[in-house]
């Protein structure tokens, strides 16, 4: 301000403060003795940390000495005050108070509290080395071929449980989550790790539970699993394997849920625990088990708190308390940009989170243009019965007709019985419909929860006008959003419009579409999920419906979904879909 220019020395331009710092060895034992977690191996002790240097606090007490201020260090300066002094003598004071799982962030971070942790090069590379997936063959009873990433997140899972180490698997929706974890639980059966005293246990919203029991069965003959649902549910006396239950009995039957030796507990839609002062969240997390994965096909560049709760389920404690997770990563990131604090995050995290996308060009080229899959819910109890009294009745009133008028008869139930499959006030024709009425409107709301959070567009095509209008009240109440809806009542110059704005506005992300009116000769390529609603009998048709996004035109894999009713003859039409497409191919 005066005119007056000051020199300083290069050396005062970055001034150190000593810290706290970490050295982490490798235990002397640990090379002899087995271990149980990749904790076991490690070992510490504290120094002070001047820049990237860690020397003994007494080595820097004998430095200072009575100094205070700036003090030379080699080509540097410290800057000492008693404040800072008192700070380092707490924080040595502290020297047994890292947990294991502490100390194993602060080694994959190499950082801990703003300072430096010094590891040498032997124990970094064994680390990774015990980070690295074992090349395990895929167990001989899995009754399916496994993609080549597949068989690597597999390999991932097992190489996490044989380190002690729960695991997210976080891949993108339709890549096949649900195999990986399949095939890992197989493992670990022939493995004698799941056995008569030791069970794995499977937690999923209700909708799933049926869709779970049906791949198990389909591609791990030789799991046996249980349902733990319903009002009559009680644990297994007979022999079992694998339990599946929901979230809901999870948090009100935790004492008997939580009574038996659990090996390894999974999650699906582990969302369903990202509020952690829910009961639910809570119930969960006091379920014991040697392993624990959890599922989820949700972004996780998003919401970093929600996902504390997450790893707070599969590694209890290891990032650290809530709050002092906000301060440490949540805030700096998203709310700052740190993208120091994003690397020391993604640093500590990658080893237990597994994250690919169907747009990551080495995941891609080994994916089908199209995939397809077929998910299975139960009835609701309200659907249950009418079901069961819309099928009793027409048998009474078939047992006393023939020709024509009992062809007739039967045509009559199987469209009443598919009414009643997608929704009992379809069926009923009166009152407002919920969402919980209908086991296959909640897979619905539960496939597209994922599929919004991922910012993609969805076809839901349904053969009946009345459905349409039906799920546009549902999908508005449940998601805020309102539908599109195109159906035979639409002037083609209105249709034209609803076209236009679902491929070129970003707000409009759900098209509900009657089967006949929605079917052919539209391009609607800016959605890359579709879900048929109910089935229609020629397979053809449904082919030309998923074609309105799956053309020339399309750079995104195209998701489709087909949920089918459990124990009804919905399951019947998707045999004979099937047959019909072997012979139609």
């Amino acid at each position: 301000m005066l005119g007056i220019s000051i020199a300083l020395p290069p050396a005062l331009k970055h001034l150190i403060r000593p810290l706290a710092g970490l050295r982490i060895n490798e235990k002397k034992s640990s090379l002899s003795k087995s271990f149980t977690s990749i904790t076991d191996i490690l070992d510490y002790d504290w120094g002070v940390a001047l820049g990237d240097t860690i020397i003994d606090d007494q080595d820097f007490y004998d430095l200072v000495g009575n100094k205070r201020g700036l003090i030379k260090y080699r080509n540097a300066y410290l800057l000492v005050s008693p404040d800072d002094l008192e700070k380092l003598r707490k924080q040595l004071s502290r020297k047994n108070e890292l947990s294991s799982l502490d100390l194993l962030r602060a080694t994959l971070a190499e950082h801990h509290e703003n300072a430096p942790v010094l590891i040498n090069d032997d124990l970094k590379r064994r680390i990774k080395g015990l980070l690295t997936p074992d090349k395990l063959g895929v167990p001989a009873s899995i009754n399916a071929t496994l993609r080549p990433y597949q068989i690597s997140g597999y390999q991932w899972l097992v190489s996490n449980s044989k380190l002690g180490l729960g695991s997210i698997i976080a891949d993108d929706m339709g890549m096949g989550k649900t195999i990986q974890v399949i095939t890992a639980l197989q493992h670990f059966k022939d493995s004698g790790l799941i056995n008569d005293k030791r069970k794995a246990m499977v937690v999923a919203p209700t909708s799933l539970l049926s869709n779970w029991q049906k791949e198990l069965g389909k591609f791990t003959p030789g799991i046996i699993p249980a349902v733990y649902h319903g009002t009559q549910r009680a644990l297994p006396a007979e022999e079992y394997d694998v339990l599946l239950t929901s979230y809901g009995l999870a948090r009100n039957d935790f004492m008997v849920l939580s009574r038996p030796r659990w090996y390894v507990v999974v999650i699906d839609e582990s969302q369903a625990i990202k509020n952690p002062s829910a009961e639910q969240t809570k119930a969960i997390k006091k379920i014991k088990a040697d392993v624990k994965i959890a599922m989820s096909g949700t972004p996780v560049e998003n919401r970093l708190s929600d996902y504390w709760s997450v790893f707070d389920f599969i590694n209890k404690g290891y990032l650290g308390g809530l709050k002092n997770f906000q301060e440490t990563f949540a805030n700096p990131i998203q709310k700052e940009h740190d993208r120091q604090k994003a690397e020391i995050f993604r640093k500590v995290t990658r080893p237990f989170l597994l994250r690919r996308l169907k747009t990551d060009k080495s995941i891609i080229s080994d994916l089908p243009d199209k995939i397809e899959y077929t998910l299975y819910c139960p009835l609701t109890p309200e659907q249950a019965a009418i079901y069961e009294g819309q099928v009793q009745e027409v048998m009474e009133q078939t047992e006393k007709s023939e020709g024509i008028e009992r062809r007739g008869l039967v045509l009559k139930m199987m469209t009443a019985l598919k009414q009643i499959c997608n929704h009992p006030v379809h069926y009923l024709k009166k009152d407002d419909a919920l969402a919980g009425q209908s086991g296959k409107a909640q897979l619905l709301l539960s496939l597209l929860e994922n599929i919004l959070l991922n910012g993609e567009k969805t076809l839901i095509f349904t053969q009946y006008k009345e459905m349409g209008d039906l799920l546009t009240q549902i999908l508005q109440k449940q998601t805020g959003l309102l539908p599109l809806f195109l159906h035979g009542g639409i002037s083609r110059k209105k249709r034209d419009e609803l076209v236009d704005h679902f491929q070129h506005k970003p707000y409009h992300k759900i098209f509900i579409l009657s089967l006949k009116a929605g079917g052919t000769g539209l391009n609607l390529t800016a959605a890359n999920n579709v879900i048929h609603y109910d089935l229609w009998w020629n397979p053809a048709v449904e082919a030309q419906a998923t074609d309105r996004t799956f053309r020339i035109g399309q750079k995104r894999n195209v998701m489709v979904y087909r949920p089918l009713c459990k124990g009804t003859f919905e399951e019947r039409i998707d045999e004979m879909l099937k047959e019909k497409k072997s012979w139609l191919i």
